[in-house]
């Protein structure tokens, strides 16, 4: 049995990591996606599970108003501190996605890189799904990336490691569950700070879940909770079919 405070919370090494490997700005083809799709954008846009800021950050210097929230107050951090050396102003807060809660509505909700997949419950889903529809103007868009479900079956990266200022990180990824019923995975991650002369000086162990989507049943949850206008693309090319060589999924719906 999985300990829920232990999973997917990005803690001190983790976030530390994810800011080493996934700088603000570096690009998967999802900072151009979704810069050319928001362009136009005149309202608020609302980024859940924004990280670090690797992606709020470069829409904000293209002069789009974006907003944020993550769980986890590391990630939360960098992004801030990154916000604030580029001297951007915005509002980040530390917010769930089943209970994150605000004032005015919004033009366009955005969830890059997959985050939403870290919901493993499909109901707690849907009503995350209702919730993002609630937090939407009239009219208001949903982009969501998702992994194929075809990843369920991907082997888990073993080891993998960066250098630091007189030592590195480590990260060794072990897979402790893959379960095609649920359509989850459950993965171990042992994050760890060595340092040259002193050897190890600091360690993490996270568990980290994901849940996978088929394309047509992940249609039919948008179309359950109301959304309408849906349009789904494939590794970043706007309306291109999935295909047997798709990693990325991007589903479009107001």
């Amino acid at each position: 049995m999985k300990n829920t405070e232990l999973t997917n919370r990005y803690s001190t090494i983790a976030s530390w990591v994810y800011h080493i490997d996934k700088p603000i700005g570096r690009s998967f083809g999802d900072v151009e996606y979704y810069l050319e799709r928001l362009k136009n954008c005149n309202g608020t846009i609302l980024e859940p599970a924004t990280g670090n800021g690797r992606i709020l950050i470069p829409l904000l210097e293209r002069g789009l108003q974006v907003e944020g929230f993550d769980a986890s107050l590391e990630m939360l951090s960098y992004c801030k501190q990154e916000c604030e050396t580029r001297k951007l102003k915005t509002v980040i807060k530390q917010e769930m996605f089943n209970n994150f809660s605000y004032s005015e509505p919004f033009e366009a909700i955005i969830i890059p890189a997959g985050s939403f997949q870290l919901i493993t419950d499909t109901d707690e889903a849907i009503e995350v799904l209702k919730r993002f529809k609630l937090a939407l103007k009239e009219g208001g868009r949903l982009i969501i990336d998702l992994s194929p479900i075809s990843a369920l079956a991907e082997r888990p990266m073993l080891a993998r490691q960066w250098n630091v200022d007189n030592g590195m990180l480590t990260l060794t990824e072990s897979r402790v569950e893959t379960s095609y019923l649920k359509q989850t995975t459950l993965s171990q991650l042992r994050y760890e700070h060595w340092d040259n002369e002193k050897g190890l000086i600091n360690s993490e162990i996270d568990l980290f879940s994901l849940r996978f989507w088929g394309v047509k049943e992940f249609e039919l949850a948008l179309i359950a909770v109301g959304f309408t206008d849906i349009t789904i693309s494939s590794n970043y090319n706007y309306l291109e079919e999935p295909n047997t060589e798709t990693h990325t999924l991007t589903f479009e719906t107001r």
